[in-house]
């Protein structure tokens, strides 16, 4: 059961969308996370402010929460007005806090699921951020932020260890702190026939402090995408690599809705390193109804075991998997439900359904 409102007071617009979620679906198809008794814990919601001239001079204030099941987020942004062939500047505020399933979460059910390994994070940063448009197809950010990362037990408490007594920090305290300078570049064209986007991040921790990480990561994401008669065949690329100062929860998770589909969360591993692959032909059935069939793939390229505490192996993750399976892409003008039916490697079926684009 669900609620959106939208309110202007002056030149200020708020929109309020609160979801009331059953505890029973939570049960059903959530892992299990941090337990409370609080009613309001099954509430799921979010609040976003916008504000387009805060101080008379068009200064722009964003602030936004959100609030799932097993976590929330906070971001304030405040941007003020430069010409269109500068770079415009943001000023940006965020605290978060979630479950890492990714890394430290447990497999279960043959990898198809992934249960709570008692690792939270809460992240607090603030930063610059420099968006600049290229050209029409090209874009690129430039951040440096202040980033503070406290690992929390399902309890809430502060913990510097994980459930097999391994750190769950780079420093091997309770807290990591770091300056990271982010430049990401995008590339995106689409027409009637064909679709391709590119995307690079490059991540480097700057050493203010001897204390603080240094590491460099990088990622990218490729896809293609064109028509084959009425179909429409959609493949990407997706790969990174981390060296330096690390924390467990620094490291890629391959596994789930995003990466590999039949399996969990992280589920088929975590590393330094990663590769996966995805594959996805569409074909109309009518004109509300699309139909698909994917293919999965994923690895660490061996880096699993460069890992802080190689949590992988501990919890039997196999470095690779496969998964591949057949879905539903319903559309109409309340929005788009996406039903789609996964196996992985190990012969287990999951069944992963969404929703988005709600009309208000």
């Amino acid at each position: 059961m669900g609620a959106q409102k939208s309110i202007h007071a002056g030149k200020a617009k708020i929109d309020v969308n609160v979801d009331f979620t059953h505890k029973l679906c939570a049960a059903l198809m959530l892992p299990p996370s941090r337990s409370s008794g609080d009613p309001f814990s099954f509430v799921v919601g979010s609040l976003c402010i916008k504000h387009p001239s805060l101080f008379g001079r068009s200064e722009k204030l964003d602030v936004s929460w959100e609030k799932g099941l097993c976590d929330s987020n906070v971001l304030i942004a405040y941007r003020r007005p430069r010409p269109e062939w500068l770079a415009q500047q943001s000023l940006v505020f965020q605290h978060s806090i979630s479950p890492e399933i990714g890394v430290h979460g447990l497999p279960i059910d043959n990898f198809s699921r992934t249960g709570s390994g008692g690792v939270n994070l809460s992240k607090f940063s603030v930063g610059l951020d420099l968006d600049e448009r290229a050209s029409s197809n090209w874009s690129s950010t430039t951040s440096v932020k202040f980033e503070h990362i406290r690992p929390i037990s399902d309890n809430g408490h502060s913990i510097s260890r994980d459930l097999d007594g391994f750190p769950v920090t780079c420093s091997g305290s309770p807290h990591d702190s770091m300056v990271i300078l982010k430049q990401e570049s995008r590339f995106a064209q689409a027409n009637d026939c064909s679709l391709t986007r590119f995307s690079l991040q490059i991540e480097q921790g700057i050493p203010v402090l001897s204390k603080w990480l240094i590491f460099n990561r990088f990622k990218f994401v490729a896809s293609k995408g064109f028509k084959l008669g009425p179909a429409f065949l959609l493949t990407s690329l997706t790969g990174g690599s981390v060296v330096g100062d690390m924390a467990p929860y620094q490291a890629f998770a391959i596994g789930g809705l995003g990466s590999v589909r039949g399996y969990g969360d992280g589920a088929v591993g975590s590393g330094t390193s990663c590769l996966i692959a995805n594959s996805e032909l569409t074909l109309p059935l009518n004109k509300m109804l699309d139909g698909a069939v994917f293919l999965d793939c994923g690895t660490d390229l061996g880096s699993g075991r460069h890992v802080p505490g190689n949590p992988a192996l501990r919890q039997g993750k196999p470095g690779s998997g496969l998964g591949l399976g057949y879905g539903f892409r319903v559309k109409s003008q309340f929005g788009h439900c996406q039903i789609d039916f996964a196996i992985n490697a190990f012969q287990q079926k999951t069944v992963y359904f969404g929703i988005s684009n709600i009309a208000s």
